[in-house]
């Protein structure tokens, strides 16, 4: 029985890694174990749980029924055992996170070290992904979103700042050379440096003065992908390629050497700071609940 479990969480690690690397490096184990493992685990089945190619790993139709049952059951499995950690002296195990890339630069850095340090049996792995996801899916305790991309039926707690801000801004030499912007309208004349997500979408640049919302579509010369790729286009700005529009924390640095200017201040619309989410239930595993508890003090 101990060796089938192993198998399970094997083929489980391969799936949500996407391959037989990326799951060995997330576990930390050889790729070849946990090839050997999903071999015995289909042998013992009788039936193919992986479509493998040279380029991806993908799971079969029974292999993805097995995923969906998997997830939720090993999931109480984790949670029975955790129950002994509260005869422990202190919380132990892994705190698993899914973050987007804002967060993973601008919420996480002040919380990391000081959680690690007054929990030092914890391990943090964290996972960082900009599109919306299923944390239990993807193998996470918990997540950090906005609240509009919050599922209804988890907890949220607010994390980091609880009130943020898009700055706009651009280089003196850009600003020299093109004029300042007056209104957001303005930015349509202007190269732009954009963003995109994984899903495809370019979201409007947005902007909110007494009241009045101004959303615009301008074009550029770069686009990148939003979490990827964001210090492409800040390096881009510094160099005097276009005006950019990004998390006031993450050009603060730039503003306030002077490589960035601010553009269209008045206009900078604030919005909620994140929240850390998690699923409702009754019995939360050790690591997440000294991490809820640990933010909640702060």
């Amino acid at each position: 029985m101990p060796e089938d479990l192993q198998d399970l969480y094997a083929f489980l690690a391969v799936t949500r890694a996407g391959g037989f690397r990326e799951g060995a490096r997330a576990g930390r184990v050889s790729a070849s174990s946990l090839s050997e493992a999903v071999r015995r685990l289909e042998a013992r089945l009788g039936v193919r749980l992986l479509n493998r190619t040279t380029r991806s790993v993908a799971p079969t139709e029974a292999g993805a029924r097995l995923v969906e049952r998997l997830g939720p059951a090993l999931g109480e499995v984790e949670a029975a055992l955790d129950v002994v950690n509260s005869y422990r002296d202190r919380p132990a195990g892994t705190l698993r996170l899914n973050v987007p890339a804002t967060a993973a630069r601008l919420v996480l850095p002040p919380i990391v070290t000081p959680f690690l340090r007054t929990y030092p049996d914890i391990r943090l792995e964290v996972m960082v992904e900009d599109s919306f996801v299923d944390v239990l899916a993807a193998g996470c305790d918990a997540g950090i979103r906005y609240d509009e991309r919050l599922e209804q039926d988890m907890v949220a707690v607010p994390i980091g700042p609880r009130v943020q801000r898009f700055a706009t801004a651009a280089s003196p030499a850009y600003l020299a050379e093109r004029g300042r912007p007056e209104h957001p309208r303005d930015l349509l004349a202007h190269a732009c440096l954009r963003g995109q997500f994984a899903s495809g979408t370019i979201p409007t640049w947005e902007f909110e003065r007494d009241g009045e919302i101004v959303r615009v579509d301008p074009s550029g010369p770069l686009l990148v992908r939003l979490g990827a790729a964001v210090d492409l286009a800040v390096a881009a700005a510094v160099e005097g390629l276009g005006i950019i529009h990004l998390f006031e924390g993450w050009l603060q640095p730039h503003l306030d050497s002077g490589t960035l200017e601010p553009v269209l201040q008045p206009w900078w619309q604030n919005f909620t700071g994140p929240f850390l989410y998690y699923p409702g239930r009754r019995h939360l595993p050790s690591p997440l609940r000294a991490f809820v508890d640990f933010i909640r003090s702060r």
